[in-house]
């Protein structure tokens, strides 16, 4: 199984996808959500489970920055800024609602573009191949989701790139 996306160029997420892009909340978080493709899920593939998330924050703010975790998708493909216009999407809750920002639950369950503060992150796409659906409810914890994916991930992949910082 592979993951591609068509907001990469050398190695690094578009502008438009972060603080550089031109879609903002009211707390300026960035709106714009990451275009994706998934090919070769094995057999018997029901859903997939996404998580986009950046490592290189925990120096930062002294965790992994989730921001954006998607659960129940059937199909294989997300255009760019699904996040705002597909309904059907179950998103689960980002690192917008924590110590660190003060969205609420609602607000934070959603896409939230990329917003180094200190230096170039690199970014990382996760996928899973799910044999089930999880049934989450909309504003899951991305703890919930990683408990309903035991004994239930048929493949994984991951994605990375950089967003700029400057």
């Amino acid at each position: 199984m592979k993951v591609t996306s068509t907001g990469i160029a050398n190695g690094y997420w578009e502008d438009r996808f972060g603080k550089f892009g031109t879609e903002l909340s009211a707390e300026g978080t960035p709106l714009r959500s990451i275009p994706f493709k998934i090919e070769d899920a094995p057999e018997g593939t029901v859903s997939f489970a996404v998580v986009l998330d950046d490592l290189d924050s925990i120096p930062v703010c002294g965790f992994t920055w989730i921001h954006w975790a998607l659960c129940d998708l059937t199909v294989t493909e997300l255009p760019e800024d699904a996040s705002r216009h597909d309904p059907s999407l179950i998103q689960g809750c980002t690192s917008f609602h924590s110590v660190a920002s003060d969205e609420s639950i609602e607000e934070a369950s959603r896409y939230g573009g990329m917003a180094p503060p200190d230096k170039d992150h690199q970014y990382d796409l996760s996928v899973y191949a799910l044999d089930c659906k999880l049934n989450l409810k909309p504003g899951f914890y991305l703890n919930e989701l990683i408990h309903g994916l035991r004994g239930h991930v048929l493949s994984h992949t991951r994605l990375s790139a950089m967003y700029r910082a400057k």
